[in-house]
């Protein structure tokens, strides 16, 4: 059964796809006899009814279709090896959540050995290995040596030649043939493709397997049957987003990287693109413009559009990145081979390439290549802005800048007529500046596109002045262009400028282009998001404005009224007729019309332009006023505003570096300002110590990205691993060995002796200085003396690994000084341990294979990084992909409607949303992965607990394979779910899923995140569930020692964990520990909240209570009874779900307290303590598990239970 909404192609998919008929890979459908075009809507066939059935009919083979049934069949009988991609590195896309062990026994629960003082182990990283052998359907499947067919048979139908090796040990010839396979009569020294039995042919390869092999059947059978174990969203592939590569991966020794023969591995490029490679060749400029043109009147028109645009993104960025990497490595050679490296350009599968460089001096006054790279990196910002405002008519290029061994490389689809030679005394480009802005174009057909793109983003249309004074009209900045292509579409080009200058920043801290200690470079703009945040205040400053104004109107209209009444003297009977006409127009009044409003910014100030006239002048300086304002509300609301909204934890807080700028992006705020923000984040103590801590160190690690950049450009890339290799050791390996050295590869040496080895140089003291400096210029903040000490080392490894896309071997990483007798590397290691030190004086790292595994790791070696870890680097990349507007427009819809108590249309709407962001996203993308976690709180918040655990799982493996194992994301996915898991009565499985969590938290962090007290009680509290309460109270101390630490011990969120530890002391009977506890929490709340609160009053009777049960139980401590006389474990006491980073706790679709705010940590218990003694009696009921829920989707379903 399908809708008749559907594809034909989509219909085509599930066919090919569906277990009992994907032996068919060439065919069309029809109905009624006639063939259905693969390309249309399923209501568009003639005839069409809801009874219609439609015939699959085989169709004659091409060779492109027998390469692609190849392909289908490998994989299908399990023949395929993983294929190395270009964008995605050594084991992309991997997933931890199948290998998590949920069923053991053999603990009282999985955090029964748990180790808060044990360092953190890198083996969390291992993929999950299983103990089962995957099915063998054949030895072998691959192309014969005999292929391709000689002319005159071809000229017969025969396409390819195929040799498969069967599980009996024979080698068979096959004869792919435009009717289907055969076997034929060849063997390895002789040639004959004829038939050799009329009865051993088929349609499918994988028929024509099971005729010819005994054995493959039941193997078949036995793989369907084993791969229908795992999820689906673990074994598919991602379609539309680049696969996270993880920075830890098992080194060559380990028995997860096994490299194995396949004789079909090197055709692999023949069977996906062909001999001539013509299949990989695509037109993407016009794909993209055209999928654009497409209709977007009903909602299936767009979701139809936007599919299509989101595959074409992934597709074009894959093709991108593989370009760049390959010009990288010097495969490709350049247009223009003369020009020096940086001004060269490529093309590529018809993308255009150039170096994110100023290599034809466009930006010498701003900066050179540091402004010409920034310039790049906000361009594809600037399309990204345009493609989601998706003006019709407007057009832009398909956009990707790729960071690859320390080279920028922007890649471009080629818009036609832009290498167009045009006639003298002509321009390419039609609207904007042509030569920097001393030639200024305008074209009045671009006015109305180009006037709908800059209201959208607050751009004001103004004037500009080019190099003989003449005024030109623009509704763009003078750097944004307008190209008319030779296709006749409008081109929006170089968005590099849609927002002004900082100029205060820039006057404060450029210095020109010689000055060493100013600025790199002078493309200091505002962000888009600052704008933004910057016209809503000005529109409630209008609103505010027009509301006093109408009230100063109506009060003298009163006054006026009540003058006039007072000499007409009316009748009673007037005025209260007038008086009910006033109260019916007053709601009226209220109404605020906002069209009078109008604010954007200038961006062209304070960038050369000299106005004409007295009156030009004015409105520039105007201009130049507003945009002084805006960079005033930066510095002085903007990152205060954050500060404090940390400080009161209204926003969670960040993890990692990532999580830091995302939420310094979310709030307008540029990263060149991460040293302000260390600054007052110095000055709130230590309430905001992990903000600082990771503010200096995402300053530290960007300054190390840019001196090992240029240390890589242009390296060959044999010798990247020990460039690499040395700097980390000069950065992080100080301690281990104070004089490193290039470990030399003298032939290496040898042969690339032209190469730039500046890097031999690099010493630690010349290191620390370089970062030193280039943290001072570009983030204006001076490290502290004594910064090298205070180095998370493993965390430090990981942002720098990330930046720079480095894949390092699982290994024990020796940070501290050299022991002779170093432990094992292979000892037991607790699997979820701790990084015990947050200091950075780590110890070992963790193990370098999973138990039972060896690998050759040599401790106490002279320094801690040897060329041979560094495994991979894979590229990073930023594409201008844009966010379906519709897909989030059902979101949003939802969530107003769960707001406005509507609740079976807000479920309705948001399971559409969520329909609409895997249809146009596919299902492994990382939106389909914000929205399933989204979902999840929204059906926890709903009390749909079933529900909301499946998406919760769905959650944690999409963001596991699309955004990494360890990003911020999955850990507080991995939370949620653990959380969800508890509610729904799997107790023990949420706390499995905690100690996967907390395992790389402290490896992304370390120990004492201010989030991880939340985090801490919800598991104290599950293990109270669970009645183990020894346990749970030392949860509930180390979420205590947290919280002192950060707030301060006569804090009232210390308090309130004080009042919860007493309870737990009393529970695992230590008396007088929970009086001491409790008298602890009296005490602050008194002082802190006075003595009429009621936390105050109910923590003086639970004081009074435990006093006099203390005092019982000294008396009768031998009376068992008396053991056990205290409260009931608080099941759901804070348990709440975990936020994504800068947002807070979510109820019911609001955002609201934080993670690490009082209430986010939980409050009293609501119950009299009469009530909880009749629980102690047993008279209230055990709670019950939670029955199971309808599931809101099946797709993707997990096989855990």
């Amino acid at each position: 059964m399908v809708s008749s909404q559907e594809q034909v192609q989509d219909i085509r998919q599930s066919v090919i796809e569906l277990p009992g008929t994907y032996q068919y890979s060439c065919f069309h459908l029809e109905h009624n006899d006639t063939r259905i075009n693969d390309y249309v809507e399923l209501s568009e066939v003639p005839g069409i009814a809801p009874d219609s059935e439609l015939v699959l009919v085989e169709d004659p083979y091409t060779e492109k279709e027998a390469r692609i049934h190849l392909l289908r069949t490998r994989e299908l009988v399990g023949a395929a090896s993983p294929r190395l991609e270009t964008a995605g590195g050594i084991a992309a896309g991997m997933a931890l959540f199948d290998g998590i062990d949920v069923s053991s026994e053999k603990n009282p629960h999985p955090l029964s050995d748990y180790d808060f003082n044990a360092p953190a182990s890198l083996d969390q990283f291992l993929p999950p290995t299983s103990n089962k052998s995957t099915p063998k359907c054949v030895r072998g499947l691959c192309l014969s040596p005999w292929n391709p067919p000689p002319y005159y048979l071809r000229q017969k139908g025969h396409l390819l030649y195929i040799q498969v090796a069967t599980l009996e040990g024979e080698t068979i010839q096959i004869t792919s043939h435009v009717s289907g396979f055969y076997v034929n009569k060849s063997s390895s020294n002789k040639f004959d493709p004829t038939p050799k039995s009329a009865a051993l042919s088929a349609h499918s390869l994988v028929t024509l397997l099971g005729m010819i092999s005994p054995s493959f059947e039941k193997e078949f059978q036995a793989l369907q049957e084993y791969n229908s174990t795992k999820d689906p969203l673990i074994t598919f592939g991602p379609t539309n987003a680049i696969p996270a590569a993880p920075w830890l991966v098992p080194g060559p020794d380990s028995q997860h990287k096994a490299h194995t023969s396949d004789l079909a591995r090197p055709q692999e490029q023949y069977l996906l693109a062909g001999a001539e490679g013509v299949d990989s060749l695509r037109d993407f400029n016009e794909e993209f413009q055209s999928t654009r043109e497409l209709p977007r009147e009903t909602v299936q028109e767009r979701v139809f559009r936007e599919r299509l645009l989101s595959k074409l993104f992934a597709d074009y960025t894959e093709a991108a990145v593989r370009g760049a990497v390959l010009i990288a490595k010097g495969e490709i050679a350049p247009l223009n081979p003369t020009e020096g490296r940086d001004a060269q350009i490529y093309v590529y599968n018809n993308i255009f390439f150039s170096h994110g460089a100023d290599g034809v001096g466009t930006f010498t006054s701003e900066g050179g290549d540091e402004a010409a790279r920034v310039a790049t990196g906000k361009d594809v910002m600037g399309v990204k802005a345009v493609n989601t405002l998706d003006i019709p008519g407007l057009q832009t290029p398909g956009t990707v800048v790729v960071d690859y061994l320390g080279r920028r490389l922007v890649a471009q689809s080629i818009v036609p007529g832009i290498f167009r030679q045009r006639e003298e005394g002509q321009s390419q480009i039609d609207y904007g500046g042509v030569e920097g802005k001393d030639v200024v174009a305008t074209n009045q057909e671009f006015v109305p596109l180009f006037d709908k793109m800059s209201k959208a983003m607050r751009v004001k249309p103004h004037s500009v002045w080019d190099k003989d004074g003449k005024k030109h009209n623009l509704v763009a900045s003078v750097e944004t262009k307008g190209l008319l292509g030779t296709d006749g579409r409008k081109y929006v080009l170089d968005l590099y400028r849609i927002t002004p200058l900082d100029v205060d920043f820039i006057e404060k801290h450029w210095k020109g282009v010689e000055e060493e200690t100013g600025y790199p470079h002078k493309m200091a703009v505002l962000r888009q998001e600052l704008v933004d945040s910057f016209w809503k205040l000005k529109m409630r400053e209008y609103v505010s404005k027009e509301m006093a104004t109408r009230k100063e109107a109506r009060e003298k209209a009163e006054k006026e009224k009540v003058e006039k009444e007072g000499e007409t003297k009316d009748t009673t009977e007037k005025e209260g007729e007038k008086k009910d006409e006033e109260k019916k127009e007053e709601p009226q009044d209220d109404r605020i019309d906002i069209s009078g409003f109008d604010f954007a910014l200038n961006p062209d100030v304070f960038c050369g332009q000299i106005p004409q006239t007295d009156e030009e002048k004015t409105q520039w300086e105007a201009d130049e006023k507003d945009v002084r304002d805006a960079c005033a509300f930066l510095v002085e609301k903007c990152i205060p505003g954050l500060i404090e909204d940390l400080k009161e934890g209204d926003v969670g807080s960040p993890m990692d570096g990532y999580s830091l700028t995302r939420l310094m992006h979310k709030r307008g705020i540029n990263i060149r300002y991460l040293g302000s923000l260390a600054t007052l984040a110095t000055e709130q103590g230590t309430k905001l110590a992990s903000i600082k801590t990771l503010a200096v160190q995402e300053m530290v690690t960007r300054a190390s990205k840019h001196i090992l950049n240029a240390l890589l450009r242009g390296l060959p890339a044999p010798l990247v691993s020990y460039a690499i290799s040395h700097f980390l050791n000069c950065l992080l390996g100080s301690a281990h060995n104070p004089s490193p050295k290039v470990v030399k590869d003298e032939s290496l040496w040898t042969l690339y002796h032209d190469s730039d080895f500046s890097f031999e140089s690099l010493t630690i003291e010349s290191l620390r200085a370089q970062v030193q400096k280039e943290v001072q210029r570009r983030f204006r903040f001076d490290l502290e003396e004594g910064w090298v000490g205070k180095i998370k080392h493993l965390q430090m490894l990981r942002e720098i690994a990330l930046k720079l896309g480095l894949q390092l071997t699982i290994k024990d990483y020796e940070f501290g000084p050299a022991k002779p007798d170093a432990a094992k590397v292979n000892g037991d290691t607790p699997v979820a341990t701790t990084n015990g030190n947050g200091k950075g004086k780590h110890k070992k790292k963790g193990s370098a294979t999973a138990s039972g595994a060896s690998s050759p790791v040599h401790r106490g070696s002279s320094q801690t990084f040897s060329p041979a870890d560094i495994m991979n680097v894979v590229p990073i990349v930023k594409d201008s992909s844009s966010k379906s507007q519709l897909a989030e427009e059902a979101l949003e819809a939802g969530r107003i409607s769960i707001i406005q108590d509507q609740k079976d249309l807000g479920q309705e709407l948001l399971l559409e949303s969520l329909s609409l962001h895997e249809q146009i996203y596919g299902v492994l993308h990382p939106e389909v992965a914000r929205v399933y976690n989204t979902l999840s709180m929204l059906y926890y918040q709903l009390d749909e607990k079933a529900a909301a655990v499946e998406l919760a799982r769905k959650a944690v493996i999409v963001s596991e394979r699309t955004l990494g194992v360890d990003s911020t994301e999955t850990i507080l996915n991995y939370l949620n779910l653990g959380l969800f898991e508890h509610a729904n009565g799997d107790t023990k499985v949420a706390l499995t899923y905690i100690k996967h969590a907390f395992g790389f938290w402290r490896i992304i962090y370390g120990d004492g995140h201010p989030d991880s007290v939340t985090t801490m009680n919800n598991t104290a509290v599950m293990l109270q569930a669970l009645k183990h309460y020894t346990d749970s109270r030392k949860w509930f101390e180390a979420s205590l020692s947290v919280c002192e630490e950060i707030f301060g011990k006569n804090s009232a969120n210390a308090a309130t964990l004080s009042f919860q530890l007493a309870q737990a002391l009393a529970l695992d009977n230590d008396s007088k520990g929970s009086v001491n506890r409790m008298r602890d929490a009296y005490n602050t709340f008194l002082a802190e909240l006075g003595p009429n609160d009621r936390n105050t009053k109910e923590a003086e009777n639970w004081l009074e209570q435990l006093t006099q049960n203390a005092v019982a139980l000294a008396k009768q401590a031998k009376e068992s009874a008396a053991r056990r006389r205290l409260l009931k474990p608080r099941v759901t006491m804070s348990a709440k779900p975990q936020p994504q980073v800068g947002q807070g706790s979510v109820s019911n679709g609001r955002v609201a307290e934080s993670t690490t705010s009082a209430s986010g940590m939980g409050g009293m218990d609501s119950r009299s303590i009469d009530e909880l003694l009749k629980y102690i009696e047993g008279a209230e009921p055990k709670p019950k598990r939670t029955a199971g829920k309808t599931n809101p989707k099946r797709r993707g379903t997990s096989s855990r239970k």
